[in-house]
């Protein structure tokens, strides 16, 4: 297969929605329909069934990971490597199977750090778990993680391929989450904070 051939098969495993599965076979509606409208981990954890969510989350960052992780074992020149991982990720956004209509992103990325550098993958997911326990927003963590993430890349990894890669990964996820943006600067973005006595319920 030459490489042309990997960056398609890439990008058609990044279009499979685990979301959309996980959520069928366990008699969900569909993630798009319900919540955020978003077919990822954190909106099927609304349905209150955690094995979903759980399926999800493997199941999107594994696309990411074994997308790179055969690049790599096939012996791909770095380039076509990065290639191979935004075309994952591309199909994750925009899936063909889907009217390309995706998801933003954060399993898939985490998977691809992952396959590029273990230590880049822990760093960036131990950022994001630290931005989590503080604000208990997912969308805040995904966001502070990405903008972690190139400077980490460059500073483990030097300037190059990858940092580029990383860098041109989290522009496209922080730009995903741009309705998260705006309800995170008008105070309306939801998060996992268990609500405190006084609290307004939601209208």
């Amino acid at each position: 297969m030459n490489e042309w051939g990997f960056v398609v098969g890439a990008y058609l495993l990044g279009s499979v929605a685990f979301g959309i599965i996980v959520s069928k076979l366990f008699g969900l509606p569909d993630p798009r329909t319900v919540g955020s409208g978003n077919p990822g981990a954190t909106n099927v954890m609304r349905s209150g069934k955690k094995l979903a969510a759980l399926l999800t989350l493997l199941g999107d960052a594994g696309k990411g990971w074994l997308a790179v992780w055969l690049a790599q074992h096939y012996g791909l020149p770095l380039e076509w490597v990065c290639a191979v991982a935004l075309a994952v990720f591309l199909g994750h956004l925009y899936p063909v199977f889907y009217g390309f209509q995706g998801g933003k992103g954060v399993a898939t990325v985490a998977g691809i750090l992952f396959a590029l550098s273990p230590v880049l993958g822990a760093s960036v997911m131990a950022t994001w778990a630290l931005a989590f326990f503080m604000w208990r927003v997912s969308s805040l963590s995904a966001l502070i993680a990405a903008g972690f993430a190139p400077v980490y890349a460059a500073a483990q990894i030097g300037f190059g391929w990858v940092a580029g890669t990383v860098l041109v990964l989290s522009v496209l996820l922080v730009w995903r989450h741009k309705t998260n943006i705006r309800k995170l600067l008008d105070g309306t973005e939801s998060g996992f904070r268990k609500p405190k006595a006084g609290d307004r319920p939601p209208q």
